[in-house]
């Protein structure tokens, strides 16, 4: 038997393109969600990070690519998956502690994502960087990627930074 998800339209992209942080907006939407609500989410690009968080809330998610590089996600309610978020979690247990530690909230931009990337650089395999941000550096994603690293990231418990661990390829 299959139930229908009635989602909640969530649309970040005004915040997005004035260079806004939608993080609690999203969040906030996800509080006011009834039982067996999902949040539909639209955005300027695609939040691959936000998955992780949702996943860790107990959301799916499924993406579709809409016209001009904009994304549309669906955030449904996961099934009582008990295995998923553990497993999850252990691809990032195996971490060691940060070989480098940078609090780049009082730079402005670009500078965050240029001190970053020249200290993964300098990571030997598999070592780890961690960092504190003011907000969400969606444009250092790409480049992390590119250049073969994986990160976790996320905003603290209080929401005042975002924290990134890069980790260099193994």
């Amino acid at each position: 038997m299959s139930i229908m998800t009635q989602y909640i339209d969530v649309d970040v992209r005004p915040i997005l393109r004035a260079g806004g942080e939608p993080f609690s907006v999203i969040m906030s939407a996800l509080e006011n969600l009834a039982p067996g609500q999902g949040l539909r989410l639209y955005a300027t690009f695609k939040p691959i990070p936000l998955f992780a968080v949702m996943q860790k809330k107990g959301f799916a998610h499924t993406e579709q690519a809409l016209e001009g590089g904009e994304w549309e996600v669906l955030f449904t309610p996961a099934e009582t998956q008990p295995d998923e978020p553990a497993a999850a979690a252990s691809n990032f247990d195996n971490w060691p502690d940060p070989a480098v530690t940078l609090d780049n909230r009082d730079l402005d931009p670009p500078e965050p994502m240029v001190r970053i990337l020249a200290e993964a650089d300098k990571l030997g395999p598999g070592e780890t960087l961690s960092a504190l941000l003011r907000r969400e550096p969606v444009f250092l994603f790409p480049q992390l990627e590119k250049r073969g690293f994986r990160w976790l990231g996320g905003f603290t418990s209080d929401g005042t930074a975002y924290e990134l661990t890069v980790r260099a390829p193994s």
